[in-house]
């Protein structure tokens, strides 16, 4: 038997084409992944574009919770062409006022991270401005109304 092997072996596979297998990254910890998913970087850029907009204005919004969710939960007999980018319900006596932003609407409709924050500060102020019945450039100035 001759042990030479006829051609070398590769040390990556990319089984049918489709590329590497397995993380493009090796986490420096074990179990954790060394990048940030989609998901996570939403959280903070709403996180930041949200506790700014807070800081300025905790005195007249009072309590306020943020959430951010992946969907809205539409009925079935949802009539409407357009998915709602975010949803507020005012709170009521010890109930706080409860503003949600939905990821997977907002990041259908932006192409770039630009356009992505901008619609996220957009949908955001819009909201708070809505809530404190002001207009939305006297909660930010950097509100565009394009």
């Amino acid at each position: 038997m001759d042990s030479q092997v006829p051609f070398a072996r590769s040390r990556r596979r990319d089984r049918h084409g489709r590329g590497m297998r397995g993380p493009g990254v090796v986490p420096r910890t074990p179990g954790q992944p060394e990048l940030r998913t989609r998901r996570e970087r939403f959280d903070d850029l709403v996180l930041g574009i949200v506790t700014e907009i807070d800081a300025r204005w905790s005195e007249r919004l009072g309590l306020v919770e943020y959430a951010v969710e992946d969907t809205p939960l539409l009925p079935d007999d949802w009539n409407d062409t357009q998915v709602p980018l975010s949803s507020m319900v005012r709170g009521t006596g010890a109930t706080p006022t409860r503003l949600v932003v939905f990821r997977r609407p907002i990041e259908r409709r932006c192409e770039t991270r630009a356009d992505l924050e901008a619609m996220v500060l957009t949908v955001v102020v819009e909201q708070v401005a809505e809530l404190l019945n002001v207009e939305p450039s006297v909660i930010d100035p950097r509100y565009e109304q394009d």
